[in-house]
This record gives C-alpha cells, structure tokens and sequence, in this order.
C-alpha cells in the first residue's frame, strides 16, 4: 500500500526503513534516521526528499526510450524514460518512477540528471560505481545503482531498435552524411 507524503506517493515500508520523518523534510545537515542507526549521506536524503525528474513519457512516442528493470531479491522496480532530440542524437529529458528504496530513489534521480543533455553514447558509460559514489552508498545498497545503470543502458536500448525498426537511427544518419 503507498500513502501520500507531501507532492509523492511514500511506500510505508520505505518510511520504516529510513525511520521517524522519513518522507518529510529534514533540516539541511540532518540525517532521516534515529539516534544511533547508520545515517544515510545527505545526497541520499536530499534525492530521496526532493527526487528530480519524477514522471513518465508516453512509451509509444518514437523519441523515447524505456528502460523498465528489477531487482527480485529486493524487490525494486526502476523505469528509466529518455526522450531524445532525433537531429542532434542528444538526450534532451528523462524521468524515473521507482518502487523501492531511498537508496534507489536516490540513485534513479541522479541518473536522470546525469543523462539529460548527453549523447547516447556518453550515458552508455556511466557506470553504477560513479553513482554509488556519488551517493556515498554502503555495499549494502550497491545494487540500486546497478538497477539505475541497467535502466540507463535498458532506456538506450529500446530507443535504438525503436529507431531502427523505422530505418532511422542516429547511426544510420551519420553514415549518410
């Protein structure tokens, strides 16, 4: 079951697992869990508080790749939307929604931002790696990264054969030029 929290849906579980205030607003500096548990990185907090490019494209469009992917043994579900400007090959806006974690919240919100304004080949080489580190993720939580680095990969992907089912991807273009 989700529930409302401010301007997003909060799984009850995901409040748990960040605890007390979880969902709302912490002061700047303060982590979202209690006295004495392991804190997550204020980067966390803030995608997980303030998450970037929440949305969808419609997936039928020509311009829009769709990475939908999973992570069964924690149950995280990532879809990952680029929208791409078919003259220039470069990713002009992408959005996320993600059942999952904060970690993966967090990690689905920093990849959207790292895409936009790229050519699809420069966001086939972000790596999960740089994204946990950027967040400062335990081991523990490596895998909502991989999930963000599969969705990116997944979202280039379905952009491509979508465009080549019409015979006219950006490399196609490029040849004959």
């Amino acid at each position: 079951m989700l529930r409302a929290g401010g301007s997003r849906l909060v799984a009850p579980g995901l409040r748990r697992l960040l605890g007390p205030g979880a969902g709302e607003r912490a002061a700047p500096g303060l982590a979202a869990a209690g006295a004495g548990a392991r804190a997550y990185h204020e980067r966390v907090v803030d995608h997980y508080n303030n998450p970037r490019n929440v949305g969808s494209f419609d997936k039928d469009d020509p311009n829009v790749g769709t990475g939908l992917v999973g992570a069964p043994a924690c149950g995280d579900v990532m879809k990952l939307q680029i929208r791409v400007d078919e003259g220039t090959g470069k990713i002009v806006d992408a959005c996320f929604k993600t059942f999952g974690c904060g970690s993966a919240i967090a990690s689905s919100s920093v990849a959207t931002e790292w895409v936009k304004g790229k050519q699809m080949e420069e966001v086939v080489s972000i790596k999960n790696t740089e994204i946990a580190k950027h967040l400062s993720l335990p081991p523990v939580k490596l895998h909502c990264s991989m999930l963000a680095e599969d969705a990116i990969k997944a979202a280039v992907k379905d952009y491509e054969s979508k465009k080549a089912k019409l015979g006219d991807s950006p490399a196609e273009k490029a040849a004959e030029a």
